[in-house]
């Protein structure tokens, strides 16, 4: 039952860590960052997540929106997880968690 929690987790936090970096790149390189190949892995990393988020958002949520959307889902799926794998711990044993 750990397995699985952690897995998602994992991929919660690669994804929240592209998001993260890639935003930090459209900041460093002040709004254009096509070119660089940093942003281009960040975003081949992101973009399934981004686009899920987009398949289930309403038509009146912006494009653009979507990323923060995703960041903001992601969040609360590594919170939940997170709290999920806490309590799975504190019945297993803090030794069957390691």
């Amino acid at each position: 039952m750990l397995t699985p929690l952690l897995l998602v987790k994992l991929l919660a936090e690669i994804a929240l860590l592209s998001l993260l970096g890639r935003a930090a790149m459209v900041v460093l390189t002040r709004g254009q960052p096509e070119g660089n190949w940093v942003y281009r892995l960040f975003h081949i990393l992101s973009q399934p997540f981004v686009r899920l988020v987009a398949w289930f958002s309403p038509r009146f949520v912006l494009a653009q929106h979507h990323p923060l959307a995703a960041f903001c889902l992601l969040g609360v799926i590594w919170l939940l997880v997170t709290m999920v794998k806490i309590q799975l711990c504190l019945q297993l044993g803090v030794q069957a968690c390691r």
